[in-house]
């Protein structure tokens, strides 16, 4: 699943949370610090494991 860092502007924190894409669009997300939903999504790190090694 994918992982999501965000920002929280009102208590100037960041938080990561590993969320589906369908739970990612239909959910609003609320910092886990303060409880603010004042939160913008930042980028963050994709990694994929696979059962084949590169060459």
């Amino acid at each position: 699943m994918p992982h999501y860092e965000f920002f929280c502007h009102a208590c100037k924190k960041t938080f990561a949370k590993i969320l589906t894409v369908a739970e990612h669009e239909r959910e609003k997300i609320v910092c886990p610090h303060c409880g603010s939903k004042n939160v913008e999504q930042g980028w963050s790190a994709f990694s994929a494991i696979t059962s084949k090694k590169s060459a």
